[in-house]
Parts: structure tokens; C-alpha cells; sequence
């Protein structure tokens, strides 16, 4: 039996646990021996692994933070918590740590300095490219192994280059998708309606998953959607509210939520939909790997939006767009071309949106998602899997 240590604090990290979790399981099947999991993760995850014994010990929402303000309020909770799960994760042979770099590098830190240790791999790397890029050397320095899931991250790690502690394992979001031959993508094999046959599709409007963003988003989406009659109107809701009945729903997005349709299945209704207005996240990759014509939309407190814009220096704030300018060899996010286009705080309006919808070029975002999906080759749970069991 081995003890493993996996940290996985945010939902989108989860979803990635979840495709990790069934091939791990696939593994210690095909070994015939058990997995022992601890830390911090979404009880859910592990479901159906019935080579995985696995035990959480704080739930996802204890660590529910937006924004720089509400990070500040829970900074004494989180060293709390970091210095328990040094000690948890100091009886283990390996720590998985899962994006979250406030509270996971601390954590790598606190774990390289014992004198008995697991082995530390850290999967989905700080964004260095946008801000702190100090601290490509300290992950180097603090964990055994990186994990990189954008092609273009291991030239900024060269010393971890040099010792072959890191590696490109593919994207999660690959798996999640079931994209299997993105090497080679074509409109069959990755999307279920190509883009002429969504003409009759809805508009998808996703305006974040987080309490903050939706009393933000929520009113112009509200607005611009009346722009668009006869045509059928989706609003993808965030899993976690699925148990809220349409009175709690109304509370958080007001009356107007009557005038769409509800769906909690981001997938499903990117893959058929004619087009989708996202607010910033996983969900705007999501679309360009399902070929989904979109715009990001994004408009943070305004005094989050100064400090932000003091410290990270980038053109586009979409990780798309930052990925196909890779593939372009372009500097990631300072680079000049687009796979699609962003409207952010001042430039956020509902004229501005419909105009974005208006001039999409269809056929030149087909060409530019394929390109990216391209980029990106493969997905990464089966490769991590393999890091984790490997003895």
C-alpha cells in the first residue's frame, strides 16, 4: 500500500483530480495493490476507486476565497492549515500539490525542510510567465519534480531543465474533454456540431462561479440577452449550486434569471451552442478546445483591477489567447495575435458585446482553435497517474 498526499483546493483543480483519480485507480487494478489518499480535497472526487481509500480533511468551501481583499482576510487560517498538513503529508511517500500557489508553495517550503520528506510534485505551476516570476526558482529549489501542463512553462525552469525535474504532461482539460488525438484535430474527432451546424444553436452566458463575479456579470448578461430574441438563451450555473432551489438562484442572480433557460453542464452546452459569452476562467479554454465561438468578458472591484494591473504585465488576460500566441513562438501574453477577443472593466458593455458577436470571423477562429489544440498534444491524467505510482 502507498500513502499519498494530494492538496486540491480549488473546484477546477478538482475536476482535474476527478480524471487523475480514475486513472490512478486503473493503476493500482491493473498492480492489484491500494492507495492511500489524504489532505485536502473534494470528498467526491474519489468516488467509484475502489483501489483508493481516501480521507479529506477539510471541505472545499473552507477555503472559498475572491479576490486579493478576501485572500487578506484568511491568511492566519491558511498558515493554520499549512502547518497541520505539513505534518500530515510528512507520513506520506508523495505530495501532490494542485495549483494554488499562496497556499501551496508555503506548503512545499514547510515539506522541504523535513528531515524525512515525501516527495513533492507540483502540478499546474504558478502562472511565473504573468507575475512573481521569482518563483520559478524556488519551486525548483523546493520540489522534487514539476509537472507543467502549458508546453511553453519548462524554459522558464531551466536549472529544473538541467536536472530533469520537470516535465510536460500534457493538459487535464484534454482529458476532461475526451480529446485523444489533438496532435492531429479535426472537426469530427473533437466537437460533436462543427460550427455550421450550430447556426440553430443557443447563446451560452457564463457569468462565473463565485458570488462576486455573477453581482457583477450577471446584470449585463441579463441586458444583453434580451438583444437576442427568438433565440434560445442558456445560463450555465457553477455544480455547486445545483442543490439551491429558484429562491436561493434569485437571491444570487436576481428576477431575470426566469429569462434563461438553466443548465449545469458547461460542456454539453459549449459543444452545441452558436456562440457563448465567458466570464474569465477554465471555462474560456474550455470553449476553444470545443471550438466554441466566444468572447471573455471580466470586470474585477475596481481597487483589485488597480493592483492587478501594477503587477502583471500581460496584453491578453484569457489563458487561450496566451497559449496560441505560444504557438505563434510569440512572448506568452505579450504577444500581438488573437484567437479570440476580450472585453474587459471599462470596455465591458452591452453595445460592445453585441458588436464582438456581430464581427466574429468564424472561419478564421476554426483554423486558430485547431492550431491550439494542436499545441497543447495531449492530456496529462494518465501521465501523472504514472508519477504517483511509480515506487
Amino acid at each position: 500500500m502507498m500513502r499519498l498526499f494530494v492538496s486540491a483546493l480549488e473546484p477546477s483543480a478538482n475536476i482535474h483530480l476527478r480524471s487523475l483519480a480514475l486513472q490512478l485507480n486503473a493503476v493500482a487494478q491493473r498492480n492489484d495493490t491500494i492507495y492511500e489518499i489524504v489532505g485536502i480535497f473534494d470528498r467526491e472526487v474519489f468516488k467509484d476507486c475502489d483501489c483508493i481509500n481516501a480521507q479529506a480533511a477539510y471541505n472545499l468551501s473552507d477555503f472559498a476565497a475572491m479576490g486579493f481583499i478576501d485572500v487578506i482576510k484568511k491568511v492566519f487560517f491558511y498558515k493554520r492549515i499549512n502547518q497541520e498538513m505539513i505534518q500530515v503529508a510528512s507520513a506520506c511517500q508523495k505530495a501532490l500539490l494542485i495549483d494554488s500557489s499562496s497556499f501551496h508553495i508555503p506548503l512545499a517550503k514547510g515539506l522541504a525542510q523535513l528531515k524525512h520528506k515525501p516527495e513533492v510534485i507540483y502540478y499546474i505551476l504558478p502562472q511565473v510567465w504573468a507575475w512573481k516570476s521569482w518563483r520559478a526558482k524556488l519551486l525548483e529549489r523546493i520540489c522534487d519534480r514539476l509537472c507543467a501542463t502549458l508546453p511553453f512553462e519548462l524554459n522558464l525552469y531551466p536549472n529544473a531543465m538541467k536536472q530533469q525535474k520537470i516535465h510536460y504532461v500534457g493538459h487535464p482539460l484534454l482529458d476532461e474533454l475526451g480529446i485523444t488525438n489533438a496532435q492531429s484535430p479535426n472537426t469530427e474527432s473533437f466537437t460533436t456540431k462543427p460550427l455550421v451546424q450550430r447556426a440553430n444553436g443557443g447563446i451560452v452566458f457564463m457569468p462565473g462561479s463565485r458570488k462576486g463575479e455573477i453581482k457583477r456579470m450577471f446584470p449585463l448578461f441579463a441586458m444583453l440577452a434580451k438583444e437576442f430574441q427568438g433565440i434560445q438563451k442558456i445560463l450555465v450555473l457553477p455544480e455547486h449550486f445545483r442543490t439551491l432551489n429558484q429562491n436561493a438562484l434569485k437571491t444570487i442572480y436576481g428576477a431575470d434569471i426566469e429569462s434563461f433557460q438553466i443548465s449545469f453542464d458547461a460542456t454539453h452546452e459549449l459543444t452545441s451552442c452558436r456562440f457563448a459569452f465567458i466570464c474569465s476562467g477554465t471555462a474560456t479554454l474550455q470553449a476553444a478546445l470545443l471550438q466554441t465561438p466566444f468572447v471573455l468578458v471580466y470586470r474585477m472591484r475596481k481597487l483589485e483591477f488597480y493592483i492587478a494591473r501594477a503587477f502583471v504585465r500581460l496584453n491578453v488576460i484569457g489563458l487561450a489567447n496566451i497559449l496560441y500566441q505560444a504557438s505563434n513562438l510569440e512572448v506568452p501574453g505579450r504577444g500581438e495575435s488573437r484567437l479570440h477577443e476580450e472585453l474587459i472593466q471599462d470596455d465591458l458593455s452591452v453595445e460592445n458585446l453585441l458588436q464582438a458577436y456581430k464581427r466574429f470571423d468564424f472561419v478564421a477562429y476554426k483554423q486558430k482553435s485547431a492550431r491550439l489544440i494542436s499545441y497543447l498534444k495531449h492530456g496529462s491524467s494518465q501521465n501523472i497517474a504514472e508519477i504517483l505510482a511509480r515506487s
